[in-house]
């Protein structure tokens, strides 16, 4: 149990971590020029590197799924993906702190109830049903205050960073939440892919077989979110900038930001079953409250929030606290 918590926090740390590396590229770095490799890495490269030391036979698994199999995984990987790739717009919009507490607020929230009402909606007759609403409600109301402090802060000119369409901002970070959340639904699509995997010839066990389902949501995420930065970079004619002398810090963050998110993906993956009966609960409580939490104080440590005034501060620490409630909440629902 205590090796599935450190992995879990070590997850936690990760996934609020990624999006930090980016604060360090160089200005005037093209917006595509950074995240298009990111997700390169991120949904292909390192999925095909570590894919098979993770799974028994990753690829003949794959071959073996019918389309019936693999289409819901790919599908909502793929909106997963545009999730992604706007959450990574909504960073340059608000910053990291705003951008994780909005994005991971309405991410639990429609990744608990989403998958619910689609597979097992008699629950919200029950005691369990009316305290996943009251969770979501709770991390709703804190997406809201935390946008409610931005604003305080934008008003009173608080802050170092660049003027910004905060409105525009928190629209996005908000969609990012909601197709973020597809990322749950691929995985509630995914049974007969890790059935699959765990039958003989393959008897890859629960874990191992989860990656399947994990390699295929972030394949099909790399068509939206790839496609989206090769569309950018075709507009914008910046393909040249990929290669252009001085490149390979922007490369070597890009890839750094990929190993942080996709370390994320797999300690959380393999930490919760070794939590025991409540791991699921439990690890994704403590995963996302972490998060949050990491998300909130790099956004600090990286002076977005400073010259803000006392008020704008508390509000987006009431908001954190809101969040973390409302993560606990869902968690001691999904126990029930």
């Amino acid at each position: 149990m205590a090796t599935g918590l450190v992995l879990i926090v070590i997850g936690a740390l990760c996934g609020g971590s990624f999006g930090l590396p980016s604060k360090f590229v160089r200005k005037g770095t093209p917006w595509e020029t950074l995240w298009g490799p990111f997700f390169f890495f991120a949904t292909v490269f390192l999925p095909l590197l570590a894919g098979p030391a993770l799974v028994h036979d990753l690829f003949g698994v794959c071959a073996s799924l019918t389309p019936a199999q693999w289409i819901g995984p790919v599908v909502f990987g793929l909106l997963w993906g545009f999730g992604s790739m706007t959450l990574g717009l909504s960073f340059a919009f608000v910053g990291l702190s705003l951008a994780y507490a909005i994005n991971y607020g309405v991410q639990i929230a429609f990744g608990m109830i989403v998958p619910a009402l689609i597979f097992t909606p008699e629950v919200f007759g029950t005691a369990k049903g009316a305290l996943m609403l009251g969770g979501a409600a709770v991390c709703i109301m804190g997406v809201v205050v935390s946008g409610k402090a931005a604003w305080i802060k934008e008003q009173g000119g608080g802050g170092n960073v660049a003027p910004r369409n905060l409105s525009k901002g928190i629209a996005v970070a908000v969609f990012s939440g909601v197709l973020c959340a597809c990322y749950a639904l691929a995985f509630g699509y995914g049974g007969d892919v890790m059935h699959q995997a765990s039958a003989a010839p393959f008897a890859n066990p629960p874990w191992r077989a989860s990656f399947v389902v994990t390699a295929l949501a972030l394949w099909g995420g790399a068509f939206s979110a790839c496609g989206y930065c090769a569309y950018k970079l075709t507009v914008n004619r910046n393909w040249h900038t990929l290669v252009s002398p001085g490149m390979l810090p922007v490369h070597v963050i890009a890839l750094v930001m990929a190993l942080l998110h996709d370390g994320a993906i797999a300690c959380f993956g393999v930490g919760c079953p070794l939590l025991g009966k409540l791991g699921v609960s439990v690890g994704y409580a403590i995963f996302m409250s972490l998060a949050i939490c990491t998300g909130t104080i790099n956004g600090f440590l990286t002076g977005e929030w400073r010259g803000a005034s006392a008020r704008a501060v508390n509000g987006i620490r009431i908001a954190l606290a809101i969040l973390v409630a409302g993560v606990c909440i869902l968690a001691y629902a999904n126990a029930l």
